[in-house]
């Protein structure tokens, strides 16, 4: 059998995740070009350190502080994820990120990639799936901060993203399934992702999703970084850092978003989430909402040790599941 490396990556509005061997890196999904005259460091001032990624003629800032050093790029359509320059230079620095701490690629790599429901729904869904392939697998060259970096993306698997934090609820860290959990997979389990776009509802029973129960509403943590700046003074990417950072005042909004939420899954699943074996949740909007979902769902909720993480390390377990099976 040919060596392989495998890897899950989700593709988020709000940060790119990526988890392999040797565990996860979450990049911050903003990005921006150009830059105005750089201020050399001054005695009293920390100096912050954006990475540039390069692809051909372009160079991008990308992460945290991108925002701060270049002309913000904000197109949050699901073409982005799709096919576009931004994706790319993003995907770039997760792997440089990676090689930085962990060293270089000795092998190809088979990547699981999750989706939101929206891009994998309708008549786009095969077209959209076809486009993720094409730009992701093969070989790629790009430099980071001035250094060359090259790996080679042998396989391109697509997945929905409530689907990777499901694989992370069943699976082991051998990508095989918790003994205790494998019969879950005959019942009916809810999935809830709140990412920085999207709110992602899922159910699956007997290894299917029921579609009535499934579904995506954009009301996601953009949508209370909106409520907290509606004059539109900020990036989102600077809003997000200071959300990060813990700077911004959330008495206001938070209740307002917070109901929004709980009403997009009450307009779904109303109280039918009672007969779930399980409701996951996962994303970095079940975080900011602290255990305010956790005592909706009471018993039945499940909140994984890194639920920003989840999605990419349940499909990172799912192709790793793969690969004992050959495939």
């Amino acid at each position: 059998m040919t060596e392989m490396n495998y890897a899950g990556l989700d593709l988020g509005m709000r940060a790119l995740k990526y988890f392999d061997d040797f565990g996860g890196i979450e990049l911050p999904s903003f990005i921006s070009v150009g830059g105005g005259t750089t201020v050399a460091k001054m005695h009293g001032f920390k100096q912050t350190q954006v990475m540039q990624i390069a692809t051909g003629s372009q160079r991008y800032y990308v992460g945290k502080h991108a925002h701060d050093q270049g002309r913000p790029i904000e197109n949050l359509d699901y073409e982005r994820l799709t096919e576009s320059p931004e994706i790319v230079a993003l995907l770039y620095g997760a792997l440089t990120e990676r090689i930085r701490q962990h060293g270089g690629f000795n092998a190809p790599i088979t990547c699981f990639v999750g989706m939101p429901i929206e891009t994998l729904s309708g008549d786009e869904a095969k077209r959209n799936v076809a486009a993720v392939r094409k730009w992701m697998a093969g070989e790629h060259r790009w430099e980071a901060d001035g250094q060359t970096h090259q790996v080679d993306i042998a396989q391109v698997r697509v997945t929905s993203q409530p689907a990777g934090a499901l694989m992370d609820f069943l699976l082991n860290d051998e990508g095989a399934f918790v003994p205790e959990r494998k019969a879950f997979m005959k019942k009916e389990i809810g999935v809830i992702s709140v990412g920085f776009n999207t709110i992602e509802l899922m159910v699956v029973r007997d290894k299917a999703p029921i579609q009535r129960l499934t579904a995506g509403s954009t009301i996601g943590v953009r949508r209370l970084l909106e409520l907290l700046d509606h004059d539109g003074h900020f990036t989102l990417g600077e809003l997000d850092a200071s959300l990060r950072a813990g700077t911004l005042d959330l008495s206001d909004a938070m209740p307002i978003w917070s109901r929004e939420v709980t009403g997009a899954i009450e307009k779904r699943w109303g109280q039918q989430w009672r007969r779930f074996e399980r409701v996951i949740l996962v994303g970095g909007g079940s975080v900011l909402l602290g255990n305010q979902l956790v005592k909706k769902f009471g018993g039945k909720a499940h909140l994984p040790d890194q639920p920003v993480l989840s999605i990419a390390r349940g499909l990172y377990k799912q192709a790793f599941s793969g690969r004992k099976r050959g495939e």
